[in-house]
């Protein structure tokens, strides 16, 4: 897929999914979900197209450890959570981007992932809690 037809690379991924930037270097980006089901989740993805993490080479490859280390880091902190789930899909948006849940007792998540029934909402954070998010993870990751 090119570069322009990615909903990432061409920059339509932040409205239509409804996040926000809060973080980004030369080869990374971390974005937050306004969304308030899982407070904080975030996405992480190399600014170059890059699909999936097999394809990694570089720089991003280079780099990859060391900024989810930093962010999940700085997410888990910011949102007081135990833990910060990681993971990758690979089959919905051609761009590789890296799903942060931040997990606190009583949330969506458990071991097995998601709670059977669990239903998300379309409630969005307050623009102030966004901010203060965002402004607590970029002190953490800076």
């Amino acid at each position: 897929m090119p570069a322009h037809e990615c909903d990432i690379c061409n920059g339509n991924a932040d409205s239509t999914f409804k996040r926000i930037e809060v973080w980004k270097n030369d080869f990374w980006r971390l974005t937050m979900s306004k969304y308030s089901d899982v407070r904080g989740f975030c996405y992480l993805e190399p600014r170059r197209h890059i699909e999936y993490i097999t394809d990694l080479d570089g720089v991003e490859a280079e780099q990859f450890g060391t900024v989810l280390s930093s962010v999940t880091k700085a997410l888990k902190k910011a949102t007081g959570a135990k833990l910060v789930y990681v993971y990758i899909y690979g089959d919905h948006i051609n761009h590789l981007h890296v799903h942060l849940a931040p997990h606190v007792d009583g949330d969506l998540y458990t071991d097995d992932v998601i709670k059977a029934g669990s239903e998300t909402s379309e409630t969005l954070l307050s623009i102030d809690e966004q901010k203060r998010l965002c402004d607590a993870i970029r002190s953490e990751v800076a």
